[in-house]
């Protein structure tokens, strides 16, 4: 008996910045006004995506002592726009990443379920944390965190958030001819909550909302990331792409859901990607050449490397060798928020060379291999083979799918790849449900009550 065809899962991501996007394209739109979030999404819900994944940026990065102007595109607030979505769509989820290291579980807690009402059950949370004291100065608690107890507070947040989604009984209110609307006596139970983060009094002002609980994403590949979306999320938005690592990490989290109490199914795994067509695979492969140049601009190149050697190397030629000095391993603090490295930087030098060596690479050719996002190259029906291929072959459910281009980026594959994925019977042709549980095959939020 043949095994039944899975059905594949896509989002749709906004484009960040820097290697992410090619901003210089006289084609790029802007990346605030509303305009560009309408078209991405109304585009995601034409091709019958079950979300619109929006990231978050609380802080612009400084390098060098300044405002490192190669990121500056500007981010408006996460909320703001998903409320705005929820006019102009009707169907596609909507997700959106905010931390819980700088945010209250009541007020939150709130903001997510009005989304979810106003958006007919909806709303997504993208939940991440931050232990970075640099974007913490925007807080009145700042960066307070150590980084090892950035999930002990995630997940008490998450608890804590729960009990108030789940403090009103899902008939709590009730409409009379009569008198109106009002609330049903006995049906808002007090929250009350003392754990070592949050202590609480709370009665809830929003009813339960359609999905009864926003639906959880976690976006962590760590083990305790991995340990904390098992007992917690619904979905994980992850980086692990190439189809041997995807297949061992699917299987690694989804053996850890049933000493939860979980099934295989509850929890999602979509991995980042990204895609470049071409009417052949030459095509394909030249346009994304291309546009990993555009992506990676020289002075790019140059800051990223100086993450690592913690010093100024603008005197270095991108198209030439890495430096052949040592990195400064003391007192360095040359780029502040979202540095991409934690680790020794002897070790990550070191390691750099090597590929460097084995390749051929010079500085800017290194950076385009190291900071790529996994793409699908080739023609539409070579990519839709590979994305079903990873689907079927347990390394994924599906992807978080964003294009080199803001707005319309995803448009080449929303009208050539999905319906070849269509024609496979790996992708609806109509959604099914009304919410966003529904889309991703999610039985729907249990009413747990409020219990301490």
């Amino acid at each position: 008996m043949s095994k039944p065809v899975k059905q594949v899962h896509l989002g749709a991501a906004f484009p960040g910045v820097n290697s992410h996007t090619v901003w210089s394209d006289p084609r790029s739109g802007s990346q605030i006004d509303f305009s560009s979030f309408r078209h991405l999404a109304q585009t995601a819900e034409r091709g019958k995506f079950d979300l619109f994944f929006l990231a978050e940026g609380l802080r612009l990065r400084e390098h060098r002592g300044k405002i490192f102007d190669l990121d500056v595109v500007g981010r408006p607030d996460t909320l703001t726009v998903l409320n705005a979505l929820a006019a102009v769509t009707d169907h596609i989820g909507l997700a959106g990443t905010v931390n819980a290291t700088f945010n209250e579980p009541f007020e939150l807690a709130r903001q997510f379920a009005t989304l979810d009402h106003l958006s007919g059950g909806r709303a997504a949370w993208n939940v991440v944390t931050s232990s970075d004291a640099f974007t913490g100065e925007n807080f009145r608690r700042g960066g307070f965190l150590a980084h090892a107890d950035r999930y002990t507070r995630a997940a008490e947040f998450v608890d804590v958030a729960r009990k108030l989604w789940d403090s009103w009984e899902a008939d709590a209110v009730v409409a009379d001819a009569g008198a109106g609307v009002f609330v049903r006596d006995g049906a808002i139970a007090e929250v009350r909550h003392q754990g070592p983060q949050f202590d609480i009094t709370a009665h809830p002002t929003v009813p339960r909302s359609p999905q009864g609980h926003t639906v959880l994403i976690q976006a962590g590949n760590s083990s305790d990331g991995r340990e904390f979306a098992a007992a917690t999320a619904d979905a994980i938005y992850t980086i692990h792409a190439e189809l041997k690592a995807g297949q061992t990490f699917y299987a690694d989290v989804k053996d850890r859901l049933a000493k939860y109490g979980r099934a295989r199914e509850d929890l999602k795994i979509l991995p980042q990607a990204t895609f470049v067509l071409g009417d052949t695979e030459a095509e394909a492969r030249e346009r994304a050449r291309h546009i990993r140049l555009q992506q990676v601009t020289p002075q790019g190149a140059i800051a990223h490397v100086e993450q690592v050697w913690g010093r100024d190397l603008s005197g270095y030629d991108p198209d030439g060798p890495l430096p052949d000095l040592e990195p400064l391993t003391e007192g360095v603090n040359i780029t502040r928020d979202r540095a991409r490295h934690h680790h020794d930087p002897l070790a990550v030098a070191r390691r750099w060379r090597e590929v460097a060596e084995a390749k051929k690479l010079s500085i800017r050719e290194l950076v385009i291999e190291l900071t790529g996002r996994y793409a699908f190259t080739g023609t539409p029906a070579r990519v839709a083979a590979d994305i079903n291929a990873y689907v079927q072959g347990d390394a994924c459910d599906g992807f978080i799918i964003s294009g080199h281009l803001t707005p319309t980026g995803l448009d080449e594959f929303v009208d050539t790849v999905v319906p070849e994925l269509q024609e496979r019977g790996a992708f609806r042709t109509e959604y099914e449900g009304t919410t966003l549980r529904d889309h991703l095959g999610l039985a729907p939020a249990p009413h747990r009550g409020v219990a301490a």
